[in-house]
C-alpha cells in the first residue's frame, strides 16, 4: 500500500483529509440479536481492538457505553427507541434519508475536544444482502470500519476483508490491519486533519 493509497482512505468525497482513532476505552453494547450472535461482535470487537493494541472497558464513565450496535429490520424503527434523539442530531430527517436511499447501514461518531473518537453507533438494517453474510464476517467488518474515521468512500469497492483461499475463512486484510495498527502508534495524534499524517502512517506500517 502506498502512501497515496493510505491518504485516500482518509480523504473524504469533498476531498478533506480527516484521520481520527479512539481516545478511551471502548465500552460495546448490542442490541437486537440473541447471545450467539452478541459474543460473536463482541469477539470481533475484541480482536480489533486488540490488533489495535487499544483498551476496552465494561463501561464508559461519562456514556455508560459508547459503541452501541443496533440489529433491525426497518429503519422507523429506530425513532421508536427512547432517548436516542438525544444522542443523534437530526434522528428523524436521517431515518427518512435512509429509507429513501434504501441504505442497510450507517455509521454515526461523536468525538472529544481533540477530535478522538469517544463515541459510535452503528445501525445495521438486517435486509436480504446483510442477512447472507455470516455473523462473524459481518461483525468483523463492521468492526474494523469503526476502530478509525475513514473515509466515507474508503471501503465503497474494495472490502477491508479478504479470504483465504486454502480455508475459506474471513481474515482483515493485512494491509489494512496494518494501517490500523500504525494509526494507534501512541506518539502520533489521536485526530489529524494533515495530509502529511498519511505519510507516517505509511512509514509506520511499512515497520511492522
Amino acid at each position: 500500500m502506498t502512501p497515496q493509497d493510505i491518504q485516500a482512505l482518509f480523504t473524504r468525497a469533498d476531498g478533506t483529509f480527516i484521520c481520527a482513532r479512539w481516545g478511551r476505552p471502548i465500552a460495546p453494547i448490542v442490541f437486537g440479536v440473541d447471545e450467539a450472535t452478541l459474543q460473536t461482535v463482541k469477539g470481533a470487537i475484541e480482536a480489533v481492538t486488540t490488533l489495535a493494541n487499544h483498551q476496552m472497558a465494561e463501561t464508559d464513565p461519562e456514556l455508560g457505553a459508547n459503541l452501541m450496535v443496533f440489529f433491525f429490520r426497518d429503519w422507523t424503527e429506530l425513532s421508536e427507541l427512547p432517548d436516542l434523539d438525544r444522542m443523534i442530531p437530526d434522528l428523524g430527517p436521517l431515518v427518512d434519508k435512509l429509507k429513501a436511499g434504501n441504505a442497510n447501514q450507517y455509521r454515526f461518531f461523536r468525538f472529544d475536544e481533540a477530535g478522538a473518537i469517544k463515541a459510535s453507533f452503528v445501525f445495521l438494517r438486517m435486509d436480504e444482502d446483510l442477512g447472507a453474510l455470516p455473523a462473524e464476517t459481518l461483525a468483523l467488518s463492521q468492526i474494523v470500519q469503526t476502530i478509525l474515521l475513514w473515509s466515507d468512500t474508503a471501503f465503497r469497492d474494495v472490502s477491508p476483508l479478504a479470504v483465504v483461499p486454502e480455508t475459506g475463512v474471513v481474515i482483515l486484510r493485512p494491509d489494512i490491519a496494518a494501517v490500523i495498527r500504525a494509526a494507534y502508534d501512541p506518539v502520533l495524534p489521536a485526530m489529524s486533519q494533515d495530509t502529511s499524517h498519511a505519510l507516517r502512517l505509511f512509514a509506520r506500517a511499512q515497520s511492522q
